[in-house]
């Protein structure tokens, strides 16, 4: 059985051959990318055809997409791979949304919520976090979200006011 996963996010068509920037939101572009692999994106399943490195991004040529013309519809859609459900990342940094859906999150020592879902954005991931008082956006970077314990079923998130607490900013600056 398989499950996708996101890998990356299509921005501008680059030329006129139907080639398309990509942000890659995988720690194997290589892999992910290469020559004859397939990705899935909007329900299309979508076969690479080259992709070459582009500064902090790669440009994809897709065998499907014929012109800049079909590229220019594609701008801003999520790129999924199909991998087996049991695959996990290599690298002990990277996990799936799979992984950390339903974890608890904890903060200053406390339970405060639950990992909802992950949100791939542009400039970066989001957890969307449940708490008593609603949904909370938290981006998944390294000073706000230090730790992840998959054993044991933790995000541990920085204890900063307001983040968690809309509400705990706006008594911190009274």
């Amino acid at each position: 059985m398989t499950v996708t996963v996101v890998v990356g996010r299509l921005g501008r068509a680059h030329g006129i051959r139907g080639e398309l920037a990509v942000e890659p939101r995988t720690d194997e572009p290589e892999r992910r990318f290469a020559p004859g692999s397939s990705v899935v994106c909007g329900g299309r399943r979508l076969t690479v055809k080259t992709a070459r490195p582009h500064g902090q991004k790669l440009v994809v040529r897709f065998v499907e997409v014929a012109d800049r013309t079909e590229a220019e519809t594609l701008h801003g859609k999520i790129i999924e791979a199909e991998v087996p459900d049991d695959e996990i990342p290599t690298d002990e940094d990277a996990f799936y949304d799979r992984q950390l859906v339903g974890l608890t999150v904890r903060s200053g020592g406390a339970d405060v919520g639950t990992v909802r879902r992950v949100d791939h954005l542009p400039g970066q991931d989001l957890l969307v976090v449940r708490t008593p008082t609603g949904e909370v956006l938290v981006p998944f970077v390294e000073a706000l979200v230090p730790e992840v314990d998959l054993d044991a079923g933790v995000v541990t998130v920085a204890d900063v006011p307001g983040l968690l607490n809309p509400g705990q900013a706006d008594e911190a600056r009274d």
